[in-house]
């Protein structure tokens, strides 16, 4: 499809344009760049090869989704809300080549792996390929057709005839994309990753040690009857800190870190180096092997880390020959889970880290200061992209070659904005005020109180006011929103896992509803002295495996400032109240005997442990109460393969509740990119018919890529829905659900994958809007439909801290919030 096609696009163009091999991996070293150019020099010749048939042609396989959806054949457009202008980070293209294209499949021999050797081999004759050529180090894109009339010589480059593209073809996206990162190179440009980022404009944050480069991420893609430039604005945060000042580090009692305080730090994290513009993940240090260490090149001949930075990386200098060495496994890819791979050994001294500490997310001042500079509003982003685009218009000579043309100005198109949604709470209707309505809900009773009887605050010593003065701000704020609450079991702990476990043996009993750590848990109350993840983890398995009972856990330091200590007692109240099977507020769906299912996966790309499939499923009509179940699968896996036997289990337990059957299921499916889509239709969306008689079903699509479409408004920053058509073969649209003070809102893409429901537009997008209302954990709208963000948060919990099956009498219950 058209979206696989540029997910392909940008795999092939980020892998040519970076190889996989790196100059710091001592079993992924190709023969040197220099032998090689040495021995290209020698090419004299090329030759050229015929067609080879249909095979060798790009032939694109759209996922019409919409084509079996008959009630909106005719169109996908809503009408209600009020139109307004909107325009996008899209950028017309408004000429492109007209006339047949040509396409060469390249191969050498002896084979070239180095992409860049590829591309300098190739460039050598350029009086033969001309001037004006898309190279992408396997295919060659020409504008006019070679003739064959050259032989061989020391290396054989084949040029082999491929196809012809049409204009409109589809396949011409991918050369599209390359030309124009070509064409961000030339603008001194570096390409980190996917996106393209600016040293030489970096702010500096000197009292934090962080650097910003500033960037954009780039797509040519098909965006309705025309082909548009996506841009958006990027940032690249680095810290003035190596992997070896981080080891090397001495602490205020002027003593060194040891091995284990260091690898807990390092490991898991990303770094960068710069002699290349890459960034690893770091695995594992290896403390026996030192830069004086030596490995074999592919040649066979052996050499020194030190020796190979200074002759082959711009002469770069080691300077402490004993740090040791980190171990990167490479970039773990799904499909690649079971494939042992070589190592790559990287010297911290030339490795930069990235991201925030702990630490630094801590410091208001740190995101304050970074907000500021990363934080765009819509105004500022548009002044970045008018800028950017005034600098793309300045290579003009790439782009007249292929007579590409851009208009520099914001695609705009017509979207709605939606009637607001009542929050009805009680016997009262609340009105939202900019999405949120956290007064409200604190000022009258809740929907469906749960009384708070048998219960268990655990604390260590040091935090017993702590815990003392949110048990009485608790008292002073459940009368108001009607929860009743008797005095709690108050049980001193030490600040380890088995103190707590232990406590919890001794004093849960079948009565206890909740129990609260400091950490806080429910009917169990956890203060917590530190958030601390061992501790985290260690309690919340205990309390959702072993000892199944609602649980809060509470970091002592969020209870240290009083101005806001009420309002963190009145959302410890509410998350109590949801998680013992309570309810805070609904809203008028405006669909009966429907049931709603979210389904999102975890995976743990840093310890590579099982993936997880979240689902969750409505138990009543007014989305109250939730029932949930996990899935373990293989690392990386996607698709979900037990789908069949979690419906059912959810249908039984509706029919429970309700005493019928749902007349409809209503199913948001996130996490899924949209290379897979056409494999979650062919494996999810099976299961789901087969447990289904005479019910309705809908799927719906859901992601968040900037890459679509950010939304920026003219005159108003409200509750937006607009719908651009991407493809005439789709039943999608976009909602963006949340206001925001700072920054620009993504907006979230939806797409009807299936549905016998039959919803008008109208009614699916209304439908959607409204379940942006119902997460309980927030007072307000959130970007996706409730249903997602549970199952986000469920596979979350599970994957992060559990990493077990909850226990089974916990499954109708928010547990997870």
């Amino acid at each position: 499809s058209l979206y696989r096609e540029r997910e392909r696009a940008r795999a092939g163009e980020e892998q040519r344009e970076n190889p996989k091999q790196t100059p710091c991996c001592q079993h992924r070293l190709k023969p040197r760049v220099l032998k090689e150019l040495q021995l290209g020099a020698g090419l004299q010749a090329l030759s050229l090869k015929g067609k080879r048939g249909l095979g060798a042609i790009f032939q694109d396989q759209v996922v019409n989704t919409r084509q079996y959806l008959e009630h909106v054949k005719d169109s996908t457009t809503g009408t209600q809300g009020r139109v307004v202008k909107l325009f996008t980070n899209h950028f017309r293209v408004t000429s492109r080549p007209e006339l047949l294209t040509y396409k060469y499949n390249i191969d050498y021999m002896p084979e070239i792996e180095d992409g860049k050797v590829r591309t300098d081999l190739l460039c050598q004759h350029k009086h033969v390929i001309g001037e004006c050529h898309i190279f992408d180090g396997n295919s060659l894109l020409l504008p006019h057709k070679l003739q064959n009339r050259w032989g061989k010589k020391i290396v054989k480059v084949t040029i082999e005839f491929c196809s012809e593209l049409k204009p409109t073809s589809l396949d011409c996206l991918r050369y599209y994309n390359i030309l124009f990162r070509k064409i961000l190179k030339m603008m001194d440009l570096k390409q980190v990753g996917r996106n393209y980022y600016n040293e030489n404009e970096a702010t500096e944050f000197l009292n934090h040690k962080l650097v910003i480069w500033p960037g954009y991420s780039t797509s040519i893609l098909e965006y309705e009857t025309s082909i548009t430039l996506c841009a958006d604005v990027n940032h690249k945060l680095l810290r003035m800190q190596t992997a070896y000042d981080l080891i090397m580090h001495v602490d205020n009692k002027s003593q060194r870190k040891d091995a284990k305080e260091i690898s807990k730090e390092l490991v898991g994290s990303i770094v960068f180096t710069k002699y290349n513009n890459r960034t690893y993940r770091v695995d594992a240090i290896n403390w026996e092997e030192t830069p004086r260490s030596t490995f074999k090149k592919s040649g066979g001949e052996e050499i020194t880390f030190v020796d190979y930075y200074k002759e082959q990386q711009h002469g770069l200098v080691v300077t402490d020959l004993t740090q040791p060495l980190l171990v990167s496994k490479g970039k773990w890819k799904k499909s690649q889970q079971d494939t042992p791979h070589e190592p790559i050994m990287l010297v911290p001294e030339l490795c930069y880290l990235t991201g925030l500490t702990d630490e630094m997310r801590k410091d208001y001042r740190v995101m304050r200061d970074l907000a500021m500079h990363t934080r765009l509003d819509p105004e500022k982003r548009q002044h970045e992209l008018r800028r950017f685009m005034n600098i793309v218009q300045n290579a003009q000579r790439e782009l007249q070659l292929w007579d590409l043309k851009f208009d520099p100005n914001f695609v705009s198109f017509s979207g709605r904005i939606m009637k607001e949604v009542r929050i009805l709470q009680g016997s009262r209707a609340v009105r939202p005020f900019q999405s949120d309505w956290s007064k409200e809900t604190r000022s009258g009773p809740l929907l469906n109180v749960k009384s708070l009887d048998h219960w268990l605050v655990l604390y260590p010593r040091r935090n017993y006011g702590a815990a003392l003065s949110l048990l009485q701000s608790l008292r002073k704020v459940t009368p108001t929103m009607g929860i009743a609450m008797r005095d709690a079991k108050m049980l001193e702990v030490n600040d380890t896992v088995q103190s707590y476990t232990t406590i919890l043996e001794n004093h849960v009993s079948s009565k206890t509803q909740m129990v609260i750590s400091f950490l806080l848990s429910f009917k169990v109350l956890c203060v917590l002295s530190s958030d601390r993840k061992d501790l985290y983890d260690g309690i919340k398995k205990y309390l959702c495996v072993n000892c199944p009972i609602p649980s809060q856990c509470v970091v002592a330091r969020t209870l240290d400032k009083p101005q806001t200590l009420m309002t963190i007692a009145t959302k410890i109240a509410q998350q109590m109240n949801c998680k013992m099977g309570g309810a805070l507020w609904k809203v008028e769906i405006g669909l009966r005997n429907a049931m709603f299912v979210g389904i999102d996966c975890f995976h743990d790309i840093v310890n590579r442990r099982k993936s997880i499939a979240g689902f969750v499923s409505s138990v009543n009509q007014e989305l109250t109460q939730w029932f949930s179940q996990c899935v373990f699968q293989e690392a990386g896996q996607e698709l979900v393969s037990g789908l069949k036997a979690c419906l059912e289990a959810a249908l039984k337990l509706w029919y429970k509740h309700n005493l019928f059957l749902p007349q409809s299921i209503i199913v948001y499916r996130d996490g899924v990119g949209d290379g897979q889509l056409q494999a979650l239709i062919e494996h999810e969306v099976p299961q789901i018919r087969s447990s289904l008689k005479s019910n309705g079903f809908l799927s719906i699509h859901v992601t968040s890529d900037t890459r679509f479409a950010m939304l920026f408004f003219l005159s108003e920053n409200k509750l937006t829905c607009c719908i651009p058509v991407l493809c005439d073969s789709r039943y999608d649209f976009f909602i963006v659900s949340q206001s925001v003070k700072d920054g620009t809102v993504t907006p979230t893409h939806y797409n009807v994958i299936h549905d016998t429901v039959h919803f008008t537009p109208d009614g699916i997008q209304c439908l959607t809007y409204r379940l942006c209302h119902m997460y309980y954990n927030l007072s307000g709208v959130i970007r996706v439909p409730a249903p997602c963000h549970y199952a986000h948060k469920l596979a979350y919990l599970v994957g992060q801290s559990i990493h077990q099956e909850p226990h089974y009498s916990l499954a109708s219950r928010l547990f997870y919030l």
